[in-house]
């Protein structure tokens, strides 16, 4: 197991214990798996999103924590999220994830043909410096439409 999958399931088991919710120190966790904060950030940043049922408030400086509270969104509300999430433009690698982590609000088909629609050789055609932004719209139009 990789430390990102040691830190995760710390968290998890907290979360576990708690009432949904678990405070956690930045600083503590590093020291605890001896690395960086930022491996901690990535973790959080990758698993934690409101796209896999978190939300995540943080406060810096000395009494600062991370709190991560489990969230149960609808299916409607987690693609409204995604759409909003998602900005003026959009590689295909992170599109591909996001659709990813809706696959469960869309079902396996939807999915599918989304991320064909989205992808770099569905906008062959585009020229590379606007692909991003007619990915974005494509892929936000299409979760709309799901609703």
């Amino acid at each position: 197991m990789g430390l990102s999958d040691m830190i995760a399931q710390f968290i998890l088991a907290g979360l576990e214990q708690s009432d949904g919710a678990v405070e956690l120190s930045r600083g503590s966790l590093a020291e605890r798996f001896g690395c960086v904060p930022s491996q901690i950030n990535y973790v959080l940043t990758t698993r934690f999103t409101p796209e896999h049922g978190y939300i995540i408030e943080t406060k810096r400086g000395g009494g600062g924590y991370i709190r991560v509270i489990r969230v149960r969104l609808s299916p409607r509300d987690l693609i409204m999220h995604t759409v909003n999430a998602v900005g003026d433009g959009i590689d295909s690698a992170s599109a591909s994830a996001l659709l990813q982590n809706l696959r469960d609000a869309l079902g396996e088909r939807l999915t599918a043909v989304i991320a064909a629609a989205c992808s770099d050789r569905a906008l062959r055609g585009v020229e590379p410096p606007e692909r991003d932004g007619v990915r974005a719209e494509i892929l936000k139009q299409c979760l709309l439409r799901a609703l």
